[in-house]
């Protein structure tokens, strides 16, 4: 049944193509004409799109290289097409000719013009569905290029920025009355001396805020900032070309894979980098495009698939084919191919999902129902790569697994992981002076524990940096719980020793290992400063030492109860316990 209907569907006007093309010998050459003038073109843009990639035009303005690589072609064959359509409606090429039983001439003219615009209107559309996307990119980097220059705000300049460009363009202004948190004589003192000013401008009140204000030096700050960052991109591409790099090696532009960044790759390497100098060859090469082979296609990326597919089938439906007997026709098949591909599409439209709701993004966190605990890695329209924390393994899942099961996520919108330790001390030891040694600890640990950057592990209300009247290195911003001090906890009399946990957040999921190491490098140093005892594993027998033990310990009284009054924790009646 599905046969004879097939059979039966009507392919409009295609069906006089062939015998058009066998009735005249001068359409016969000028279509041959017309392919080998689009294999010349083929082969010549290929040519010229090489040389583009090569130069540095392509890197230094790479939105307008791409426009031209992908417009040059369509328009030298329009132009080939429209050539060829106009000198046969203005000869008489088939006057001499056979045509087709049941046409005239002109009727012949006309079909092979409307081939003619046919492949047009398909040219037309190839190139509209990939200019489209270079716009919208284009309008994307224009919202990250306005992103970067806030963030340029926000920090005061970056790090290598020329003749100190940001107070070129901006100019501190103390505030008019005295500041929160400051006494009016003090404040009085520092507005009357310039090192003074430039504490106020580093001064934040105990909210972590600013004072004072900035006023603009020039009209367009953000047209100065763009100036800055183009001639700090052409230094990169001189030094890459010139072999002024680490390795002294010339980079050699249009080489794939690329070994030099063009702008906006640049751009996006230095925001991963917060904000700090692209050295070349500090990657190898293609490195921006390995780092994007795990991110999900954006709908950017599939856009020119609709549109062209739209465009052949309008042009279809201008040839007379009845599009709803030929989808009726084929539905047959489409059942069937989509119970083939059942496990496939499943796959594919949980991957949307993903995409749409951010379920979960490369990098993140996550724990499987299987109980593996890893790193997203890549996300794909059919499986899920998940690698484990210390890259021993690597899971693969099916995509449509991460909507259907129960995933943990460690790392979405909730930047707070707490970091515990448990530790045993001697019955000997007074557990309120335990507490607060613990508690000490753990500020310490909330202090002095940091990445590379200088950034704390810990999360905690007030930014340490801000009592040095510096910015905060942002371990106190997007906090959505109360965070106090360390929560020190007595759990147990045990065997041998009294159980304390103690416990501070920080930011994710993996600074918990460095800051429990950090936390024990601490404790040890504290507990030997206050003789706090650790008990060995063994049961111990006393015979009349306990008291000399005890005498001992005690010596250490005093310096451990002025650790309870700075440190300990304050009793409140009816206080309520949160855990």
């Amino acid at each position: 049944m599905a046969e004879e209907e097939v059979t039966q569907i009507s392919v409009g006007e295609f069906e006089t193509i062939p015998q058009l093309l066998a009735s005249s010998e001068s359409l016969q050459i000028a279509f041959v004409l017309l392919i080998i003038g689009l294999v010349i073109i083929g082969v010549i843009y290929r040519k010229f799109s090489n040389w583009i990639l090569s130069q540095k035009f392509n890197y230094t303005q790479p939105d307008a290289s791409r426009f031209v690589r992908k417009a040059v072609l369509p328009f030298f064959a329009i132009v080939l097409v429209s050539s060829i359509n106009v000198y046969i409606q203005t000869t008489e090429l088939f006057e001499a000719e056979n045509t087709i039983s049941g046409t005239d001439k002109s009727d012949t003219a006309e079909k092979f013009a409307k081939i003619l615009n046919s492949i047009n209107i398909l040219v037309i559309g190839w190139t509209i569905s990939h200019l489209v996307p270079i716009a919208l990119a284009k309008r994307d980097k224009s919202i990250l290029e306005r992103e970067d220059y806030e963030m340029w705000n926000d920090k005061r300049g970056f790090t290598d920025d020329d003749d100190e460009l940001f107070y070129k363009c901006f100019k501190w202004s103390p505030p008019q009355t005295t500041p929160f948190d400051m006494k009016d004589d003090e404040f009085q003192k520092y507005i009357q001396t310039e090192d003074g000013l430039k504490f106020l401008e580093k001064y934040r009140t105990s909210a972590g805020l600013p004072v004072g204000g900035y006023d603009k030096l020039v009209d367009e700050p953000f047209v100065e900032w763009k100036k800055s960052e183009r001639v700090k991109y052409k230094k990169y591409y001189e030094n890459c070309i010139t072999g002024k790099n680490q390795t002294g090696q010339k980079l050699r532009p249009g080489r794939v894979p690329e070994e030099i960044y063009p702008i906006d790759k640049w751009r996006e390497q230095k925001r991963q980098n917060n904000y700090e100098p692209i050295i070349p060859s500090s990657r190898p090469p293609g490195y921006a495009r390995k780092q994007k082979e795990g991110v999900p296609r954006s709908a950017k990326q599939v856009l020119p698939i609709g549109i062209f597919l739209a465009t052949i089938l309008g042009v279809v439906t201008w040839w007379g084919v009845d599009l709803v007997v030929l989808a009726t026709a084929t539905g047959g098949l489409a059942l069937g191919i989509g119970l083939a591909l059942k496990e496939t599409m499943e796959n594919y439209f949980a991957y949307i999902m993903i995409k749409k709701d951010k379920v979960i993004k490369v990098g993140d966190r996550v724990t499987l129902p299987s109980g593996y605990n890893g790193l997203v890695y890549k996300i794909t329209p059919r499986v899920t790569y998940i690698r484990h924390g210390l890259n021993e393994s690597l899971a693969i899942i099916p995509t449509k697994q991460i909507v259907s099961e129960e995933i943990i996520n460690f790392t979405k919108e909730f930047k707070l992981v707490p970091a515990s330790i448990d530790v045993g001390v001697s019955y000997l030891n007074n557990p309120v002076q335990v507490e607060a040694i613990l508690i000490k600890i753990g500020k310490r640990a909330m202090i002095e524990v940091k990445d590379g950057e200088g950034k704390h592990l810990a999360r905690q209300k007030r930014c340490p940096y801000l009592d040095k009247h510096q910015p905060s290195c942002g371990c106190d911003k997007e906090l959505y719980v109360d965070i106090g001090d360390p929560v020190v906890r007595f759990n147990n009399f045990n065997d041998s020793a009294l159980d304390f946990g103690l416990r501070v957040f920080v930011r994710d999921y993996g600074s918990q290992f460095r800051m429990k190491s950090e936390m024990r490098t601490i404790m040890y140093e504290e507990f030997k400063k206050y003789d706090i005892r650790i008990p060995w594993p063994i049961r111990t027998v006393y015979q009349g030492d306990e008291k000399s033990e005890a005498e001992e310990i005690g010596k250490f009284d005093e310096m451990r109860n002025k650790v309870v009054k700075k440190y300990g924790p304050k009793k409140t009646d009816g206080a309520a316990e949160d855990d």
